[in-house]
């Protein structure tokens, strides 16, 4: 994931929090924003200290980006999502997560449907 793909300033945080719909589960919450013009998604994540120790919440995080640099071709491309991980997030395996997000992004109706040949 490249760093021009990532949310880093607490305004954008803030925008995509009030301007954005939020769609959840037990272990994610997903804010998506629309943004006319922009040529690939950007995420920003939120693993709050209730996740674990530090160890736990940068798996938590690289879990997460590896999702969507697996599932990038299959979503929509003009939008900023913002992740915030829920303690049940922290026992999940690699496997477990992707699950999970692409349940919640299923919901939020960003999540193009698989190709047969994929």
């Amino acid at each position: 994931m490249r760093k021009r793909q990532r949310i880093k300033k607490n305004e954008e945080f803030q925008r995509v929090f009030n301007e954005g719909k939020s769609y959840a589960n037990r272990q994610f919450v997903v804010y998506c924003l629309p943004k006319e013009g922009q040529k690939e998604f950007r995420i920003g994540l939120s693993v709050g200290k209730k996740i674990g120790k530090a160890v736990t919440r940068v798996q938590v995080k690289r879990y997460i980006r590896q999702v969507f640099l697996e599932l990038k071709e299959e979503l929509r491309q003009d939008m900023d999502y913002v992740i915030i991980a829920r303690i049940p997030a922290a026992n999940l395996n690699y496997h477990e997560t992707k699950k999970s997000l692409e349940h919640v992004l299923k919901i939020a109706k960003v999540l193009r449907k698989k190709s047969n040949n994929s």
